[in-house]
């Protein structure tokens, strides 16, 4: 590498630009008036709340300046992704000084004024987080919450060839799960078709309290660790700045020619074998260039200057002066002139135009998102002729109709499907008639589906990878989906609170422009789980995903085939919502064509006619279900009781969209309280099978004006037995819902006490069976609708 990068009047410019970065980092901590400390530092300057994190941020400042050299002299498109956000300070002050963050909020203009509002508004009421949020220009990666940032860089970079995410790893970070593991994603990288990454470890030594593990190991034990992941790792490592300087540039100029050869080798050669991809260590101390001691206690270099490394306030009038000269330390008079802007010389430092960092249009994602060309999903219709006449795999059905989408968007490059390795699994093995996995490592004889490129990332068996990878893929303007078993998808429960906020949140900013929707199908769920036992049955996503706004959060549950081609069809056309869909992938009568599917789905929730015979009368009570095995277990006990109780006026309703019954003040799927009336009555007794736990159906419907509602759903019972015996220990099977409805209606007199009594018998019946066969009762096994006389 060469030892002087940088001339002696470049670096002065740029040692003079991380003092100006790092003085607008300590203002937005500490001020908010007197931004340019033209009189003596007051009390009455400083904001009488003081919160930020000073630990990271001159670090990710350094960063960030040798960024912006590398990009106007290799002519690079390159995003910038912050792991250790709470250093919101460093991005923040950084896009302020090349100007994006002022063409977003003009009010936060390049001058005294703008830098006063700068400030202020930092962790101040109304103002901004202290993190880097969906508020900062050139972020798509929230800052609250630690782990995912190599990730989302891997996602962003997946079918962007000509783009370079630089990762800012933390070293706090670095000792997480999904960070741990997201090492290995560049077994997944494909050097030809897809762009780089170019991870930086930030080895600053702390987190909040305690020393980090990788500052702790010996030199050569983290470059065997990181060499062992596939990398060639550079160090950069001091605090004199002018020699950290002349390092950090030695060592970007190595890692973007090596980022530069990988791809002109790979692509000029149509190679695509795995590379090993440079990574850049850079060991700094903690709160560099910040106060040394304070109060006798070392700050600099230690935990202590993680948050807040001086408390400025009543009780500590002496570190007013130790605050003033902090910020004088960095001569402010030599970066901005006398109205407050960075001197001119210095901000021909940063790139300009959509090369800014801050305004590249990567991390606007929705500026660059170009609709699917979308298959005829009518297409893949199953031909029912009769409610219950055939019986097919839903998801089987629905991977054809994927396999059409992934083939139909190949040229465009802007469609993926990502899972722990469940695709097969969940049976959406059509897809793999057009494309691959996508899989750098190396290939056995015996492997399958497996190639450098595929629009399939589903070889590694980490939820938390594939969550990151499809969130860094839709932040930057593509679309996709995340197919997962249905008890495990909870391993990412705060990776899905995490995208949900940003969201919620950039719905809100005019600037943003708004992505495709995180869509996830959940298969192998908790009805379908004959072999794998109690450890697979959790249907309490739904519950987590009912609790976010409802601008941002759908829950659909299709009943069959027909039903979830429709609804999915209208996932991948949606916009900046989180779609959770529910479908199984064993063999389940099939009850609606696809009219009549096209209909249901759009209206949500629905009266099924055909299974109803109140049409002339009111209703005795309404038999309501959500979910395919509900719909298949309601249907036949709704045959019980109209062949036994020929006079009883049943009401079967169907409901897709979960989140029709909320009322339309709550959500915007929502029914209005007549709609709803309409649909369950205002006083009949309501049984209604759901696919998960009871209880979020009373607390979507708490407000309906019917209190008479029985909810049957997953109770937490049940392990390795047979799919019947699983809704029997749940109450769910047709012989409880018919001792329900018995229950509810006393009028029904003897007819009613006979009934019940059968269905008893049926119970006892469908136990000795199962232990002396092994399976379901033939009847159940073989159940058929048919509509009775």
């Amino acid at each position: 590498m060469k030892t002087n990068t940088l001339s002696p009047e470049l670096l002065r410019k740029m040692n003079a630009y991380w003092r100006a970065a790092n003085y607008l980092s300590v203002g937005q901590i500490y001020l908010y008036d007197n931004p340019l400390l033209k009189e003596p530092l007051k009390l009455s300057h400083v904001k009488p709340l003081v919160v930020g994190h000073w630990g990271t941020t001159p670090g990710q400042n350094f960063i960030y300046v040798h960024l912006n050299r590398v990009i106007k002299k290799y002519d690079l498109n390159m995003i910038y992704i912050a792991g250790p956000g709470h250093g919101g300070p460093a991005l923040v002050g950084n896009t302020y000084l090349e100007g994006s963050y002022s063409e977003i909020y003009p009010d936060i203009s390049q001058d005294e004024a703008g830098m006063k509002k700068l400030f202020t508004q930092f962790s101040f009421p109304g103002g901004i987080s202290s993190h880097v949020a969906p508020t900062t220009p050139g972020s798509i990666h929230e800052g609250g919450e630690l782990g995912y940032s190599l990730s989302h860089a891997f996602g962003a970079v997946f079918d962007n060839p000509d783009l370079i995410t630089a990762c800012v790893v933390g070293d706090g970070e670095a000792e997480t799960g999904p960070l741990a593991t997201a090492w290995h994603s560049n077994k997944f990288l494909d050097p030809i078709t897809d762009g780089a990454v170019l991870p930086i470890l930030h080895l600053n030594g702390y987190k909040i309290s305690n020393p980090t593990l990788l500052s702790r190991i010996e030199p050569e034990e983290l470059e065997q660790f990181f060499r062992g992941c596939g990398w060639t790792p550079y160090f950069v490592e001091g605090s004199e700045p002018e020699e950290m300087h002349q390092l950090m540039a030695n060592t970007l100029e190595k890692a973007i020619e090596d980022i530069q050869q990988i791809q002109k080798i790979a692509r000029n050669n149509n190679d695509p074998s795995r590379p090993r991809w440079p990574m850049i260590v850079l060991r700094s101390p903690k709160g560099w260039t910040g106060p040394k001691v304070v109060d006798g206690l070392q700050i600099e270099g230690t935990f202590r200057a993680h948050q807040v490394p001086i408390l400025v306030n009543a009780e500590y009038p002496a570190h007013l002066k130790l605050l003033e000269n902090w910020m004088k330390s960095y001569k402010p008079e030599e970066l901005f002139d006398e109205n407050g802007r960075l001197l001119p010389e210095l901000s021909e430092l940063a790139p300009t135009g959509n090369q800014r960092m801050g305004a590249n249009p990567h991390t606007n994602g929705g500026v660059l998102l170009r609709d699917l060309v979308m298959p005829d999903f009518r297409a893949h219709a199953v031909n029912v002729p009769s409610p219950g006449a055939v019986s097919v795999q839903d998801t089987f059905v629905l991977g054809q109709f994927l396999r059409d989408v992934a083939k139909l968007n190949q040229a465009q490059r802007n469609f993926r499907i990502f899972g722990p390795d469940e695709t097969i699994s969940n049976l959406l093995g059509a897809v793999f008639e057009v494309t691959n996995r996508q899989w750098d490592a190396r290939k056995m004889n015996n492997d399958e589906f497996l190639s450098p490129a595929g629009q399939v990332l589903d070889s590694m068996l980490s939820e938390h990878q594939s969550e990151g990878w499809l969130e860094g893929y839709l932040l930057t303007g593509r679309h996709g989906l995340f197919n997962c078993y249905e008890a495990f998808i909870h391993i990412v429960d705060s990776m899905f609170n995490q995208h949900a906020k940003w969201l919620k949140i950039t719905s809100e900013l005019p600037w943003r422009r708004k992505i495709a929707s995180l869509n996830y199908l959940l298969a192998s769920h908790v009805w379908q789980q004959d072999h794998n036992g109690f450890t697979h049955q959790d249907p309490g996503f739904l519950d987590h995903v009912a609790n976010k706004k409802a601008s941002i959060s759908r829950i659909y549950l299709p009943p069959d085939a027909n039903c979830l081609l429709s609804v999915f069809n209208h996932c991948l056309r949606s916009r900046h919502y989180v779609n959770v869909v529910v479908a199984g992938k064993h063999a389940m009568p099939q009850w609606l064509n696809m009219e009549q599917a096209e209909i249901h789905c759009t209206e949500g929730v629905g009266i099924w006619q055909w299974a109803s015979n109140d049409q002339t009368t009111e209703p005795d009570l309404v038999m309501a279900c959500c979910g395919d095995t509900p719909t298949l277990e309601v249907l036949a006990a709704v045959s019980i009781l109209r062949e036994a109780l020929p006079d009883l006026k049943i009401r079967v309703v169907n409901v897709v969209d979960l989140m029709k019954l909320e009322p339309g003040t709550e959500h915007p799927h929502g029914l209005s309280d007549k709609d709803y009336d309409s649909i369950f009555t205002k006083d009949k007794h309501i049984i209604f099978a759901f696919h998960g736990y009871p209880w979020l159906i009373h607390r979507l419907t708490y407000r309906r004006t019917n209190r008479n509602l029985h909810v049957r759903g997953y109770k937490e019972e049940g392990s390795v037995t047979t799919a019947f015996d699983m809704r029997v220990q749940n109450d769910l099977d047709r012989f409880h819902l018919v001792q329900d409805v018995i229950d509810r209606l006393p009028d029904l007199g003897a007819k009613g006490d006979y009934l019940k009594k059968s269905m008893q018998d049926k119970l006892i019946e469908h136990k000795h069976y199962i232990a002396k066969h092994g399976q379901d009762l033939p009847e159940v096994r073989n159940w058929m609708w048919n509509t009775p006389k």
